[in-house]
């Protein structure tokens, strides 16, 4: 799985400064813990305030733990510092499910920076980076494995560019892949992808994530697979939340395949990427949600079902990421 959290909190920098605004939820279902009464309506709505807060280690190694009894081997935990990181739980994780777990680094999309971000140069960023990856993050001897995820809004800003350019840098000393994390709009892959390239990003070692909920017209995703990024469809098990009640409509999971098997048609298999993106407490099993396995347990026979063979199924679960996840030689 290329793109998942195991622990998570959003807005990390605000909540420890006291400043996160939190808007009072006006609706009762919001009071009490997530239950089976409540649980649908918050992950509709997201309006809970334990929701977007994956902070329960036990519940983590019991999640990923299901993952690999179906079959799974490695989750990509693209939790980076700006969305708590934790290095050392996750070596526990690792060790306590017998799974590879590779962590990220670098930073998230614009509002939720660190405060010195305005100060901070794309060459300071980039050493950071290629430190958690060649030496160890956060005090500690663990190593990232990939750059991101990267985040952007739309449009994009000043410091979420200089991230962007510390990417590039950082790819350029470490031989890492970079994970992007686009702004909600059509035009921002290509966006950020221009801003990658300009920087000297390898585009043969960029993965362009939440593309279910970013591009919707075919000639779009051809488009952005000319560029040479991998193509992450990540959202699966996603398939009712708050982008209903705004500008996207998220699809289902037989949409993403479609989308899929266009792709495949038109030769970009060794392009795909699958994974969940589980960042919220009701994404878990634990809490009435698809959970890591949902892929496994779930898409793979839907995809049977849609006419994708194995070779192609094993191609983007095994291969692509046993491709683009070693470091290569920067030299």
């Amino acid at each position: 799985m290329m793109h998942e959290h195991l622990l998570i909190e959003f807005a990390r920098w605000r909540r420890d400064a006291g400043s996160l605004d939190i808007p009072p939820y006006d609706d009762v279902r919001s009071a009490g813990p997530i239950n089976l009464k409540n649980r649908h309506w918050i992950s509709y709505y997201g309006k809970h305030p334990d929701e977007y807060s994956l902070d329960e280690e036990d519940v983590a190694i019991e999640e990923a733990g299901l993952f690999g009894k179906a079959g799974g081997g490695t989750i990509v935990d693209v939790t980076n510092p700006d969305l708590r990181r934790d290095p050392q739980a996750l070596k526990r994780i690792s060790k306590a499910t017998n799974l590879h777990v590779v962590m990220g680094c670098g930073t998230y999309v614009g509002s939720m920076h660190p405060p010195d971000m305005d100060e901070r140069t794309s060459e300071e960023l980039a050493n950071e980076m290629v430190s958690d990856m060649l030496q160890g993050a956060d005090g500690t001897a663990i190593r990232s494995g990939i750059i991101g995820e990267i985040g952007t809004e739309f449009p994009i800003t000043e410091n979420e560019e200089k991230s962007l350019v510390a990417a590039a840098l950082a790819q350029q000393n470490s031989g890492a892949a970079i994970s992007i994390h686009p702004g909600r709009d059509s035009k921002a892959p290509l966006a950020v992808m221009k801003h990658l390239l300009s920087a000297g990003a390898d585009p043969e070692r960029v993965i362009m994530g939440h593309l279910d909920r970013t591009l919707f017209e075919e000639g779009d995703f051809t488009e952005l697979a000319d560029t040479g990024c991998y193509l992450e469809f990540d959202l699966f098990g996603q398939e009712s939340s708050y982008y209903a009640h705004g500008p996207i409509d998220m699809p289902n999971d037989a949409t993403r395949i479609d989308h899929i098997i266009a792709l495949l048609a038109k030769g970009f298999g060794e392009k795909i990427l699958l994974s969940q993106d589980i960042c919220q407490k009701t994404n878990t099993t634990t809490y009435g949600g698809h959970g890591y396995a949902h892929i496994l347990e779930n898409v793979v026979p839907m995809m049977k079902r849609k006419r994708i063979g194995m070779q192609d199924i094993d191609r983007m679960l095994i291969h692509n990421p046993a491709r683009i996840l070693p470091l290569v030689d920067s030299t």
